[in-house]
């Protein structure tokens, strides 16, 4: 068999992350963290997996490349959005988090529709936030399923996610107001 047949691997352990999502948050809510973090750890393989197969091979495609990034996106919000409503995590991080997506979505739309169209790429602190959300998520599942990790991580986790969301967030604004200024200007 050729390399070229096994292409939809990536699509599929990306669609499998996506199925992940219901038993994961239904595991959070239900406080059932021993099985939320081992389908965190799970979905987090096959993020790994499925963008590794697809870089090593040449395996990309355009579903892939859309898919992959929102069930990433998918899973963190869901996170943060059930551990939110269990009183875990503050309101207010939870609103940052999803402000900051919004915002970049908007923005890229209003790029899109006012300016042209463009291929969003992940920005170094984009990429950056997105690693501080995933290991304070995990950290904090780790905690919550009694496991030996000392609780003031909970705290500092907290102030790492807000403190990468709005660098990262503000990185973006900046970047991208900046070439819709230097396109309107040529």
């Amino acid at each position: 068999m050729r390399s070229y047949d096994w292409r939809w691997i990536p699509n599929v352990l990306t669609f499998a992350r996506i199925l992940m999502i219901a038993p994961f948050a239904r595991a959070l809510f239900l406080q059932e963290y021993r099985i939320a973090l081992v389908i965190f750890a799970v979905a987090s393989i096959t993020d790994g997996l499925d963008g590794f197969l697809a870089r090593r091979f040449n395996w990309r495609s355009r579903f892939g490349a859309v898919a992959d990034p929102l069930a990433d996106k998918a899973l963190l919000i869901t996170a943060y959005l059930v551990l939110t409503y269990t009183s875990v995590l503050p309101l207010w991080l939870f609103a940052l988090v999803l402000g900051r997506d919004l915002l970049i979505v908007g923005g890229a739309l209003l790029y899109h529709y006012c300016i042209g169209r463009f291929d969003m790429e992940p920005s170094i602190p984009g990429k950056l936030n997105t690693m501080v959300q995933v290991l304070v998520v995990l950290g904090i599942i780790v905690i919550l399923a009694g496991l030996p990790v000392q609780p003031f991580w909970l705290d500092v986790g907290i102030w790492l996610v807000a403190v990468s969301v709005i660098i990262s967030g503000s990185h973006y604004v900046l970047v991208w107001s900046m070439r819709a200024w230097r396109s309107r200007q040529s």
